[in-house]
């Protein structure tokens, strides 16, 4: 059996109805992992993306500078010292 192009779009246009209703029922709780979820299918399809996805962990032991950084990072984090992106973005005119 050969399935034309044609087809092949139909097919696509009912997934993609069955994904608009599946979206339509996902539990409020589960929003923002479903769509972290379909980013990340969207993102795979970016060879640089993908190479960055499928790229062994980093396992090179932390510097004391690193560590470092890591502890002034959270140390400001736990005392608000941060910024929201909206603020970080007007500060750099991005």
């Amino acid at each position: 059996m050969t399935i034309t192009t044609a087809g092949m779009d139909a097919m696509e246009a009912k997934a993609k109805e069955r994904l608009y209703r599946l979206v339509d029922q996902i539990p409020e709780g589960e929003v923002h992992t479903a769509e972290r979820f379909l980013e990340y299918l969207a993102a795979a399809q970016d060879p640089v993306m993908r190479a960055l996805l499928n790229a062994p962990e980093d396992d090179e032991p932390l510097s004391d500078e690193d560590r470092e950084a890591l502890e002034e990072g959270r140390r400001a984090l736990a005392e608000g010292d941060v910024v929201s992106d909206e603020e970080l973005r007007a500060e750099l005119k991005i």
